[in-house]
């Protein structure tokens, strides 16, 4: 029995999801592990993009920052945030990685505050590029722990657009027709999101998990897709590249779920 764990999991299973030749903007930590497990294994043409303007790289060890060096290492081009932007106003970035305190059942995110705006109980470090990215990238992946405080019926503050209110609520913000969230992936299960109604829901349980504890983990009614499957477990293959390649400090790796 291979023996992994849960956040090998999440990176394994997000890696899958990005296809050869597509564009993903990262930023660092486990997003960036999953681009560089995916450039290791299916998707070599993978075209990786951090927010500080490296545009290509072939990322030697796991980068500390957007700015660091290694995020320009054999890159086709050393830009500009500006630049970076640009490229997903014009519809170039196919995925990008979001994270935020809360998400709701349509995919909006909240990194700014909890509790009240004006006095919040803790106040989060805001969008920075999130909300531009979420705007207009195609499809907006989200990988994260699940839990009720953190997937929520109401957001105590919207930063980043998800579905909003539900089906044509981003058409009729002006956002571009056809895009949006796509992926949430966490320690339970990978949800996706219905075409009807725009809602979350279930399409995977992770290996032991039931569809009641990921209910359970959640503070809103959550959909299921019609053919409910299993997630496919980490193999040797993306363990070995993820353990000695990609994180050999085990600087992601390391974390707990």
């Amino acid at each position: 029995m291979i023996e992994y764990t849960s956040i090998e999991l999440m990176i394994c299973a997000a890696a899958r999801a990005l296809e050869n030749g597509r564009t993903v903007a990262v930023g660092t930590g486990i997003p960036c592990a999953t681009a560089m497990l995916a450039q290791r294994t299916h998707a070599p043409d993978l075209v990786i993009m951090f927010e500080a303007g490296g545009m290509a790289p072939q990322l030697p060890t796991m980068p500390i920052s957007v700015g660091d060096s290694r995020t320009f290492f054999r890159g086709v081009m050393a830009t500009s945030m500006a630049d970076i932007m640009q490229l997903g106003q014009r519809g170039m970035i196919d995925y990008t990685f979001l994270g935020g305190a809360q998400i709701d059942a349509y995919g909006n995110l909240n990194s700014t505050i909890a509790g009240s705006y004006d006095k919040p109980s803790v106040r989060f470090p805001g969008s920075g590029g999130a909300n531009d990215l979420a705007s207009f990238c195609w499809r907006t992946m989200v990988v994260t722990q699940q839990n009720a405080r953190r997937f929520v019926e109401k957001l105590d503050y919207i930063t980043t657009p998800g579905y909003l209110t539900g089906p044509g609520a981003r058409e009729d913000a002006g956002l571009p027709p056809g895009a949006g969230p796509y992926r949430v992936i966490t320690d339970l299960a990978i949800l996706g999101y219905a075409d009807d109604n725009k809602r979350m829901q279930v399409l995977s349980l992770h290996p032991g998990v039931t569809l009641d504890q990921v209910r359970a983990a959640t503070g809103f009614r959550l959909e299921v897709a019609p053919a409910l499957e299993q997630t496919e477990p980490p193999s040797l293959a993306e363990l070995r590249i993820l353990r000695e390649e990609v994180d050999p400090g085990r600087v992601i790796l390391g974390r707990p779920c």
